[in-house]
Protein backbone atom coordinates (compact mmCIF):
# COMPACT_ATOMS: atom_id res chain seq x y z
CA UNK A 1 0.00 0.00 0.00
CA UNK A 2 1.23 3.32 -0.73
CA UNK A 3 0.64 4.55 2.69
CA UNK A 4 2.94 3.11 4.05
CA UNK A 5 5.70 3.47 1.97
CA UNK A 6 4.70 7.29 2.45
CA UNK A 7 5.22 6.25 6.63
CA UNK A 8 8.46 4.20 5.62
CA UNK A 9 9.53 7.90 3.98
CA UNK A 10 8.30 9.62 7.08
CA UNK A 11 10.01 7.40 9.27
CA UNK A 12 13.46 8.37 7.51
CA UNK A 13 12.85 11.55 8.35
CA UNK A 14 11.69 10.85 12.07
CA UNK A 15 7.99 12.00 11.48
CA UNK A 16 6.45 8.98 11.07
CA UNK A 17 4.21 9.98 14.25
CA UNK A 18 2.61 13.38 12.12
CA UNK A 19 1.23 10.55 9.30
CA UNK A 20 -2.58 10.93 10.21
CA UNK A 21 -4.96 7.86 9.27
CA UNK A 22 -8.72 8.37 9.83
CA UNK A 23 -11.58 5.75 10.41
CA UNK A 24 -13.31 7.99 7.17
CA UNK A 25 -12.62 8.56 3.63
CA UNK A 26 -10.33 12.01 3.22
CA UNK A 27 -10.20 11.04 -0.66
CA UNK A 28 -11.72 14.81 -1.62
CA UNK A 29 -11.25 18.27 -0.40
CA UNK A 30 -14.60 18.34 1.48
CA UNK A 31 -13.93 14.95 2.97
CA UNK A 32 -10.46 15.61 3.75
CA UNK A 33 -11.53 19.12 5.73
CA UNK A 34 -14.59 17.10 8.05
CA UNK A 35 -11.39 14.48 8.72
CA UNK A 36 -9.03 16.85 9.78
CA UNK A 37 -11.70 19.48 11.14
CA UNK A 38 -10.39 22.61 8.94
CA UNK A 39 -12.06 24.61 6.20
CA UNK A 40 -11.15 23.07 2.73
CA UNK A 41 -8.69 25.60 1.27
CA UNK A 42 -6.31 24.06 4.00
CA UNK A 43 -6.24 21.25 2.27
CA UNK A 44 -3.26 21.00 -0.01
CA UNK A 45 -4.48 18.59 -3.16
CA UNK A 46 -2.25 17.08 -5.24
CA UNK A 47 -3.07 16.94 -9.02
CA UNK A 48 -1.10 14.90 -11.41
CA UNK A 49 -0.56 16.04 -15.22
CA UNK A 50 0.89 15.02 -18.21
CA UNK A 51 2.80 17.78 -20.26
CA UNK A 52 4.68 17.01 -23.37
CA UNK A 53 5.74 13.44 -21.42
CA UNK A 54 6.77 15.18 -18.78
CA UNK A 55 4.67 13.90 -15.10
CA UNK A 56 4.06 16.66 -13.25
CA UNK A 57 2.50 16.82 -9.60
CA UNK A 58 1.04 20.61 -8.81
CA UNK A 59 0.36 20.94 -5.10
CA UNK A 60 -2.54 23.84 -4.61
CA UNK A 61 -4.80 24.54 -1.89
CA UNK A 62 -8.31 23.06 -1.78
CA UNK A 63 -10.58 26.05 -3.13
CA UNK A 64 -8.50 26.43 -6.40
CA UNK A 65 -8.40 24.70 -9.58
CA UNK A 66 -5.91 24.93 -12.66
CA UNK A 67 -6.32 28.25 -14.19
CA UNK A 68 -5.81 27.31 -17.99
CA UNK A 69 -3.85 30.18 -19.34
CA UNK A 70 -1.46 30.42 -16.54
CA UNK A 71 -0.88 26.42 -17.00
CA UNK A 72 -0.46 26.61 -20.74
CA UNK A 73 2.31 29.80 -20.14
CA UNK A 74 4.34 27.98 -17.93
CA UNK A 75 4.13 24.27 -18.86
CA UNK A 76 3.94 25.07 -22.38
CA UNK A 77 1.40 22.51 -22.91
CA UNK A 78 -2.36 22.78 -22.33
CA UNK A 79 -3.00 21.21 -18.94
CA UNK A 80 -4.05 17.40 -19.43
CA UNK A 81 -4.79 15.14 -16.60
CA UNK A 82 -3.54 11.97 -15.91
CA UNK A 83 -6.11 9.05 -15.83
CA UNK A 84 -6.55 7.22 -13.00
CA UNK A 85 -4.41 4.47 -13.95
CA UNK A 86 -1.61 6.94 -15.60
CA UNK A 87 -1.97 8.20 -11.71
CA UNK A 88 -1.21 4.91 -10.36
CA UNK A 89 1.79 3.99 -12.61
CA UNK A 90 3.28 7.23 -12.47
CA UNK A 91 3.28 8.01 -9.16
CA UNK A 92 2.82 4.68 -7.19
CA UNK A 93 0.11 6.73 -5.49
CA UNK A 94 -4.26 5.61 -6.11
CA UNK A 95 -6.62 8.86 -7.23
CA UNK A 96 -7.83 9.86 -3.56
CA UNK A 97 -4.50 9.56 -1.68
CA UNK A 98 -2.26 11.00 -4.49
CA UNK A 99 0.66 13.29 -2.48
CA UNK A 100 3.93 14.21 -3.19
CA UNK A 101 5.52 12.24 -1.01
CA UNK A 102 8.04 9.24 -2.16
CA UNK A 103 7.04 9.57 -5.65
CA UNK A 104 9.63 8.66 -8.59
CA UNK A 105 12.67 11.00 -9.07
CA UNK A 106 11.00 11.57 -12.86
CA UNK A 107 7.92 12.76 -11.50
CA UNK A 108 8.03 17.07 -11.27
CA UNK A 109 6.80 17.80 -8.12
CA UNK A 110 5.73 22.09 -8.12
CA UNK A 111 4.04 23.64 -5.29
CA UNK A 112 1.89 26.69 -6.34
CA UNK A 113 1.57 29.94 -4.55
CA UNK A 114 -2.02 29.53 -3.07
CA UNK A 115 -0.87 27.04 -0.12
CA UNK A 116 1.17 30.41 1.11
CA UNK A 117 -1.56 32.20 2.84
CA UNK A 118 -1.78 29.32 5.38
CA UNK A 119 0.42 28.64 8.06
CA UNK A 120 -0.05 25.03 8.03
CA UNK A 121 -2.00 22.32 4.99
CA UNK A 122 -3.07 18.93 5.08
CA UNK A 123 -1.53 16.80 2.11
CA UNK A 124 -2.80 13.17 1.78
CA UNK A 125 -0.46 10.62 2.60
CA UNK A 126 -0.95 7.74 -0.41
CA UNK A 127 -4.65 6.54 0.86
CA UNK A 128 -8.03 7.53 0.58
CA UNK A 129 -7.94 8.10 4.09
CA UNK A 130 -4.60 10.07 5.50
CA UNK A 131 -2.89 13.28 5.76
CA UNK A 132 -0.04 14.89 7.28
CA UNK A 133 0.05 19.08 8.88
CA UNK A 134 3.19 20.72 7.10
CA UNK A 135 4.02 24.12 7.04
CA UNK A 136 4.58 25.51 3.36
CA UNK A 137 8.08 25.88 4.18
CA UNK A 138 8.08 21.83 5.56
CA UNK A 139 6.33 20.88 1.79
CA UNK A 140 9.69 22.36 0.67
CA UNK A 141 11.57 20.58 2.96
CA UNK A 142 9.86 17.42 2.80
CA UNK A 143 9.40 16.94 -1.22
CA UNK A 144 11.91 17.06 -3.89
CA UNK A 145 9.82 20.07 -5.30
CA UNK A 146 11.17 22.11 -8.82
CA UNK A 147 9.36 25.43 -7.64
CA UNK A 148 6.76 27.51 -6.53
CA UNK A 149 4.50 28.40 -9.48
CA UNK A 150 1.28 30.46 -10.17
CA UNK A 151 -0.87 28.76 -11.96
CA UNK A 152 -4.60 28.30 -10.36
CA UNK A 153 -7.25 30.92 -9.26
CA UNK A 154 -9.82 30.23 -6.67
CA UNK A 155 -12.81 28.46 -7.36
CA UNK A 156 -16.07 30.75 -7.84
CA UNK A 157 -18.85 30.05 -5.25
Amino acid sequence: MAIEIVREYFRGLGMEERVLEFDVSSATVELAAQAVGVEGARIAKTLSFNAKDRHILIVTAGDTKIDNAKYKAFFGAKAKMLTPDEVLEYTGHAVGGVCPFAVPNDVEIYLDDSLKRFETVFPACGSANSAIELTPSELETYTNYKEWIDVCKLREA
